[in-house]
């Protein structure tokens, strides 16, 4: 009997952890969302909530962006192009002139990351390492995709039309090479959902 009521505290326990970290995950994930949706608009001119003292000050979409641009420009002219950017495009002398938009920054990926990090119940040590890494992890993919989708422009231009997916099959592959890592990681730290206390 004993046993039976050990076991049936620790399903409640461990339902109740799982529903705090769906919960923690869900907010967190929409706050971060709806919140880099805002800093756009206001750091946007003709954005809906444009503020000239924000985008001067707080402007970390742009930031991020030119965090893409800058080295995807480096390693376009590592192959022999001649490249150049500005704010928010890449152009390769003779070939494509790609836009980099707010879909492009990862900001929905990164923001998935940080709620799940924020809500998983494992020492903020080991989260913060996951966090580090995987966030660093999207964003050299996200280089190598814009600077390998320049090039593939600039190398075959009449086959455009392939590469009109590139953002889908870009989204495909962060999400599966994200949720692999958190597969490996979660396997490693369940442990602490034995010993968590909330």
């Amino acid at each position: 009997m004993d046993n039976q009521s050990t076991v049936s505290e620790r399903k409640k326990r461990g339902n109740k952890i799982a529903l705090i970290f769906v919960a923690k995950l869900f907010l967190v994930y929409f706050f971060l969302s709806e919140g880099n949706k805002f800093m756009f608009s206001a750091t946007s001119p003709g954005g809906r909530f444009y503020h000239p003292f924000v985008a001067e000050h707080f402007n970390y979409i742009q930031g991020l962006r030119n965090i893409l641009i800058i080295p995807s420009t480096w390693i376009i002219k590592a192959f022999g192009f001649i490249a150049y950017h500005n704010a928010t495009e890449l152009m390769i002398i003779d070939g494509p002139i790609l836009m980099v938009n707010y879909d492009c920054l990862g900001l929905g990926v990164m923001s998935f990351l940080i709620a799940f990090c924020v809500a998983f119940p494992a020492e903020w040590k080991a989260k913060g390492k996951l966090l580090i890494f995987t966030v660093l992890t999207v964003y050299v993919l996200n280089v190598f995709r814009i600077s390998g989708l320049a090039l593939l422009l600039k190398v075959y231009p009449n086959q455009q039309q392939y590469f009109t997916y590139h953002h889908e099959i870009f989204n495909i592959t962060i999400y599966i090479v994200i949720f692999l890592i958190l597969y490996f990681w979660i396997r490693r730290h369940t442990i602490v959902l034995t010993s968590t206390t909330i």
